[in-house]
Order: structure tokens, then sequence, then C-alpha cells
């Protein structure tokens, strides 16, 4: 599997992001926001949480607007796969890869534990490594994690099994209790929780590490 772990002025999830796909037997590449291009044939494109340019006019708002979202865009149309964690799930719906939108938390602070996350589907490529049902501790840090959308979109995510996550006990008022989505093609997850820290026992636990491990028996050799 080849993944492009994006940086941007702000990001500080992308070392654990790397390390977590490279934990999985990922081929990493960090790519620079100002880059117009992704490395040659990257099969996984990771937008990892921080508070990109400072989270000035709306989290993830700027970086959707860098160079090289635009060729995250052209990936993903071509059906590449891509995971948006935290400050990445912001900037998946800032570029409209994924719908909604994420806002303050709904008690205005910032949220910083092990939030614990019910599986909601595991057919996808993301999810696979999980059985439906299954209730993971994952940790959260964010201050604007309130998802929302249209009761139209919520709708349209809940028949299409496009829930991938939602918390036990929702930490930030989101709608439905969602902490993940999936694009139509399955092929693109959102997410707040942080699974990249989630790998390793000396961290406290490693229920995040069955989303890597999914991704590279999928892609590897892709």
């Amino acid at each position: 599997m080849r993944a492009a772990v994006l940086q941007f002025p702000g990001s500080n999830c992308d070392r654990d992001m790397a390390v977590a796909l490279r934990q999985a037997g990922a081929n990493v590449s960090v790519v620079w926001h100002k880059d117009a291009s992704l490395p040659d044939n990257v099969d996984l494109v990771a937008i990892p949480g921080g508070f990109s340019f400072g989270d000035y006019l709306r989290c993830g708002a700027i970086a959707a607007q860098s160079p090289i979202c635009k060729a995250v865009v052209a990936h993903v149309e071509r059906g590449g796969y891509a995971l948006g964690v935290c400050n990445g799930f912001q900037v998946l719906t800032e570029t409209g890869l994924l719908p909604g939108a994420l806002m303050r938390n709904a008690g205005l602070k910032f949220v910083c534990k092990t939030a614990g996350l019910k599986v909601e589907t595991s057919a996808s490529d993301f999810t696979s490594g999980y059985n439906a049902g299954d209730v993971l501790g994952v940790p959260i840090a964010h201050h604007d994690g309130n998802y929302v959308a249209s009761e139209a979109e919520l709708d349209q995510l809940a028949a299409q099994d496009r829930i991938a996550f939602t918390y036990t006990d929702n930490p930030n008022g989101a709608a439905r209790d969602i902490a993940g989505i999936l694009s139509e093609n399955r092929r693109v997850l959102g997410m707040m929780p942080h699974p990249e820290r989630a790998i390793d026992e000396g961290h406290g636990g490693t229920d995040g590490a069955a989303m890597f491990r999914a991704l590279a028996g999928v892609l590897v050799g892709a």
C-alpha cells in the first residue's frame, strides 16, 4: 500500500498517522500543502488532525484551498482512497468530498479524552477489520467536532449504510451521535476520533490498529 500523509501549517498528527500506516506495512510519503501533485501511484491519502492554518476562518476551510487539495479531489474522483481524521474530516467536508460540516462543540469547550465508539458498519474497507456493533475506545481531541447536516443528508447517510461510527456517549452534540461517515463509493472516510493514537498498548490501547491493517490488506500490491 502506498500512502501519502498531507502536512499543513498547524498539523500535529501527521507523524502519528505516518507511524500508524507504516506499522500496518504501508510505504508512506509526507506531502507539503503547497505541492500541486501527489506521489505517483498513491493508493491512500491521509489528512491528519491538528489546527491547519490556526483554524482561522473555519476549521479546514483554508487548507481545503491549498494546491494539494485539488490533487486530493482528483485522486478521489478517479476512485482513490482518502482518510480524514479530526481536522482532516473538516477538510474533507470543506472540499465537498463528504457532506455536512463540523461545528463548535455543543458544550463550547475543547474535549480531550478516550471516547466510546460504536462500529455501525463493517461493509467498507476502512471498517472491515471490525464487526458491526463493536464498541471501541478511541481518543478524541477537538473543539469543533459537532457534526451537522440536513435531515435529508442524514437520512441518506443512514439509508446507504454510510455512517461508519457513532459515539456511545456523544461528547460534542453531533447529529445522530455521528463520529464518522463514508462517501457514496465507500472509499473516503472522515472521522473525528483518532485511530492513529490507538495503535500501541503503551499509549493506552490498540483499538485503532485494525483499521490500518484492514486497509493494508485491501490495498497491498494495488
